[in-house]
């Protein structure tokens, strides 16, 4: 189930979130500069980070899930956000560069179909980039933040499954070290706490950071994938008897 969209909203405009934004950045900044001419997608809520690469992107998406809501972004400017499923994006194939999946990934029914959606659309050697709460940290224990939240993943369980969509795992990187307090004297040491525990507790940050490229040879699939939604039909206009009502009167 996903986090509501006022939920993540309140959380990134509070203390807590604006130190967690800034370290999750720094970890991102560390596997993307920047992307010249590329088309960006964000998928879940990303637009927290999604400011740091869009001036030197192409164009810049946020697609957000159905579950969650959407909200207007950018702000004061023409809309780039598209309430979407993960497992069926509106995006033909290999169109996109980049994808950033924050807050994505361990809410999806089926992570492998929406994987396969993302290979779907990135251009061959396409790049995606995974933020998710890592089962071994303390953020992914704590409800009061969006990362206590969902299914958490250890770094091997998320290698597993990108290759099993036919991607290739590249670098890595791990973010919030610090624990998730709101007190202001525990988060004004958020920089020593990332810097001493990017050294001495790496297994135990609170979220996981990959990029992994678009594997461009894979198996034909079986059969097609059947779409798994299903639609409610509007409901037709009442007062005018259909033919086989007429015959039965």
């Amino acid at each position: 189930m996903h986090v509501d969209i006022v939920d993540l909203r309140q959380f990134y405009h509070s203390m807590l979130g604006r130190v967690a934004e800034h370290s999750i950045a720094m970890a991102l900044s560390s596997l993307w500069a920047r992307m010249p001419e590329e088309r960006l997608v964000g998928l879940g809520y990303a637009v927290p980070f999604l400011d740091r690469f869009r001036t030197d992107t192409e164009r810049t998406f946020a697609f957000m899930p159905a579950g969650q809501g959407a909200v207007n972004w950018p702000v004061g400017e023409p809309s780039a956000t598209a309430l979407v499923f993960e497992e069926e994006l509106p995006l033909p194939d290999a169109s996109i560069d980049r994808v950033l999946m924050v807050h994505s990934l361990e809410f999806t029914e089926n992570p492998r179909e929406t994987l396969k959606e993302i290979w779907r659309i990135l251009a061959p050697g396409g790049r995606l980039v995974i933020v998710v709460p890592n089962r071994r940290g303390v953020w992914a224990r704590m409800e009061h933040t969006p990362f206590g939240s969902g299914r958490p993943y250890s770094r091997g369980q998320l290698t597993t499954l990108l290759r099993e969509t036919n991607f290739t795992p590249g670098a890595s990187a791990e973010a919030l070290f610090f624990p998730p307090s709101k007190i202001r004297a525990v988060l004004r040491l958020r920089s020593g706490f990332e810097r001493i525990g990017r050294i001495l507790w790496p297994a135990f940050s609170g979220v996981i950071v990959v990029e992994a490229q678009k594997r461009l040879y894979q198996g034909l699939p079986v059969a097609a994938r059947a779409s798994r939604r299903v639609f409610v039909p509007v409901i037709a206009p009442q007062g005018i008897p259909t033919t086989r009502q007429s015959a039965k009167r």
